[in-house]
């Protein structure tokens, strides 16, 4: 799959199944973001994702498909390509910052203000 575009459909606000229960690839990935995220090992935004991908270190680079800049995207798939860099496609770059971290938690527990991120690049996908 390394160098393969997958593009899914992704919906918000699911929860996440438990233990043992089969899950699509879009609960998998928000799973999968969420501890990379805890253990430090995510580069959002496309300055420290393209720095990532570079230094080889990129395990897998997420590309929200509703990103405005064509340069961007051009970028970001061809560094996957020339560095064998799995890339998965999410149609928004809000639920994307979403999963990454870049929102305010309201007082009850949903996202009140969202930053979008266009990129994110796992470094680790986190503990073991």
């Amino acid at each position: 799959m390394s160098g393969e575009e997958v593009v899914v459909a992704v919906e918000t606000s699911a929860p996440a199944p438990a233990l043992g229960e089969p899950m699509d690839l879009m609960t998998a990935l928000q799973l999968v973001l969420r501890k990379s995220l805890a253990h430090g090992g995510l580069a959002r935004g496309l300055h420290e994702g393209a720095k990532v991908i570079e230094k080889h270190a990129a395990h897998l680079c997420v590309l929200a498909e509703d990103c405005n800049q064509p340069d961007y995207v051009k970028l970001v798939k061809a560094l996957c390509a020339d560095h064998n860099v799995s890339l998965i496609t999410v149609p928004s770059a809000k639920t994307l910052g979403e999963w990454a971290g870049l929102c305010k938690i309201d007082s009850e527990g949903r996202p009140g203000k969202w930053w979008a991120a266009p990129v994110l690049s796992l470094r680790t996908l986190g503990g073991n």
